[in-house]
């Protein structure tokens, strides 16, 4: 199986989109107190808006035409202040592999692309965010190398 890594195009959208409903579906099924259902959880102004930014990179995994992955990511600079130095940081949004190609290397394989991709912008870190409720996200990026660097509590009040 051959697996191509290319960065995203306007067309794409409409491919695209189930693969973003799938992982906002999964945010909505853990916290539906946060999240909310929602056919089109990406628009396509604001993915356009992406594909525009310098900052923003989306990248996709094609199997034979069919986009059987994607990755988003984002540019950060931390400006140096009395607390912490500065840094250029990538961070990873969203990755999603479709559920038909799961198990295959693609989320594997898009991740690294995107390691490679951080190195070469001289970024000093990749980070990302993750639910605790994914725990198969968390051992897969352990499995690619990635630590724990933080933590993001609540204290949830009954309303």
């Amino acid at each position: 199986m051959n697996i191509m890594i290319r960065t995203a195009k306007q067309n794409d959208y409409k491919s695209l989109l189930p693969l973003f409903k799938q992982v906002h579906d999964f945010h909505v099924s853990a916290r539906p107190d946060i999240y909310k259902e929602n056919a089109t959880p990406v628009e396509q102004a604001f993915f356009e808006s992406q594909l525009l930014d310098d900052k923003q990179h989306i990248f996709v995994a094609v199997i034979a035409e069919d986009i059987a992955g994607v990755i988003v990511t984002k540019e950060e600079e931390i400006n140096e202040n009395t607390f912490v130095k500065a840094r250029k940081v990538l961070y990873i949004q969203s990755l999603c592999v479709s559920e038909i190609h799961r198990k295959k290397g693609i989320g594997k394989k898009l991740t690294k692309y995107v390691f490679d991709f951080g190195r070469s912008l001289g970024v000093s870190s990749i980070e990302l965010g993750v639910s605790e409720a994914n725990t198969s996200a968390i051992e897969f990026y352990e499995s690619l190398g990635m630590t724990t660097m933080s933590r993001k509590m609540e204290f949830k009040f009954n309303e």
